[in-house]
C-alpha cells in the first residue's frame, strides 16, 4: 500500500511552523519572565535572576488577584449566557424571515461584526456620555429624568453594564450568524414530524434543534468565553479598568501591573494563570464536543 503523499504537508508546513511560531514564542516568553525578577532594569540591562514560582506565591498570597478574579468569572458569565441568548433569538428569527428581510438583518449583523473594535468602542463612549450622549437624551425624553446628565462612567456597576452592552453587541453577530448556518442543515422533516405530534415551540427546540447543534452550541460557549475572558482594548478604552477597579479584569489586571508598577514578572505570571484557568474551564466543555 502506498504510503500517504509527502508534498501537502511540505505546501503547508511554512504556514504551520509561522502560525506556531507567532502562537507558542509570546506564550514561552511570558512563562520565562513569569519565572525570573524582571523589571525596569533587566528589561534595560537584561540579565534577569530566575527565582522560580515566587511571583505566583505573591500573586496568590493576595487578596487582589481574588477579587479580580471573582470579578472576571462574573464578568465572563453575564457576556456568555447573554451573547448565547439573544444568538439563539436571533439565528431562530432568521429562519422564519422572509428573504429580503433575512438579507436586511444579516447585512446589519455583518456590519456590526465588521466594526473595528476601538472605533465601536469610541461610539459607545459617546452614546453614554453625560450631557450630549444618546442614550441619556433618549431616556430623558422618555420621561426618566433621573438621567438628566447622569454620569455613567463615574458608577461602576454603570460602567460594567455599558461595557457588556458593547461586548454583546460586537459578539452576536458572530455566534447569530453561525447559529443560523447550522439551523439550515437541520432536516425539515424533523421539525414537520415534531409539529405532527404536538409539540410546541418551546417544546421543538429543546427536543430537536438543541440535540442537533449540541456541538455547535459548545464550539460558540467555548469561543466566547475565551474572547470574553481576554477582552481587553474595549475595557481599556472606556474606564482603563475603572472607576475604581471596578471594571478591571484580568487582561486588564496584567496590563496595569506591567504598565504602571513595572512589574513585569508579576504581569507575565497574571497572563500565564490567565491561559490556566482558561484552559481548565475549557478542557471538559471541548472533551465533550469531541466525544461528540
Amino acid at each position: 500500500m502506498r504510503g500517504r503523499p509527502f508534498w501537502p504537508y511540505l505546501l503547508i508546513a511554512p504556514t504551520v511552523a509561522g502560525g506556531a511560531f507567532l502562537l507558542l514564542y509570546p506564550v514561552a516568553k511570558a512563562a520565562v519572565i513569569s519565572l525570573q525578577h524582571f523589571r525596569m532594569g533587566e528589561l534595560i540591562k537584561g540579565g534577569a535572576a530566575f527565582i522560580g514560582f515566587g511571583n505566583y506565591a505573591e500573586l496568590l498570597s493576595g487578596d487582589e488577584f481574588w477579587a479580580v478574579l471573582l470579578r472576571t468569572v462574573w464578568w465572563t458569565a453575564v457576556n456568555v449566557v447573554l451573547i448565547v441568548v439573544l444568538s439563539t433569538a436571533v439565528a431562530l428569527l432568521l429562519v422564519r424571515l422572509r428573504r429580503g428581510m433575512r438579507l436586511a438583518l444579516m447585512s446589519a449583523l455583518a456590519l456590526a461584526w465588521a466594526t473595528p473594535i476601538i472605533a465601536a468602542t469610541t461610539v459607545f463612549q459617546w452614546l453614554f456620555q453625560s450631557e450630549l450622549g444618546v442614550v441619556n437624551w433618549l431616556l430623558v425624553t422618555l420621561g426618566l429624568d433621573s438621567f438628566r446628565g447622569y454620569t455613567w462612567f463615574a458608577d461602576g456597576d454603570a460602567t460594567f453594564a455599558v461595557l457588556v452592552v458593547l461586548v454583546v453587541w460586537q459578539s452576536v453577530p458572530f455566534a447569530a450568524l453561525t447559529l443560523y448556518a447550522g439551523l439550515t442543515t437541520i432536516p425539515a422533516e424533523l421539525y414537520e414530524s415534531a409539529r405532527i405530534d404536538g409539540g410546541t415551540g418551546w417544546q421543538i427546540f429543546w427536543q430537536v434543534t438543541l440535540p442537533m447543534l449540541r456541538t455547535l452550541f459548545a464550539l460558540i460557549v467555548s469561543l466566547e468565553v475565551i474572547w470574553v475572558a481576554k477582552c481587553f482594548p474595549q475595557i481599556w478604552v472606556l474606564s482603563q479598568g475603572g472607576p475604581g477597579d471596578a471594571t478591571t479584569t484580568l487582561p486588564v489586571y496584567a496590563f496595569k501591573i506591567a504598565r504602571v508598577l513595572h512589574r513585569y514578572d508579576l504581569g507575565s505570571a497574571v497572563a500565564m494563570l490567565t491561559v490556566l484557568i482558561l484552559a481548565v474551564a475549557l478542557i471538559s466543555n471541548l472533551r465533550r464536543m469531541v466525544g461528540s
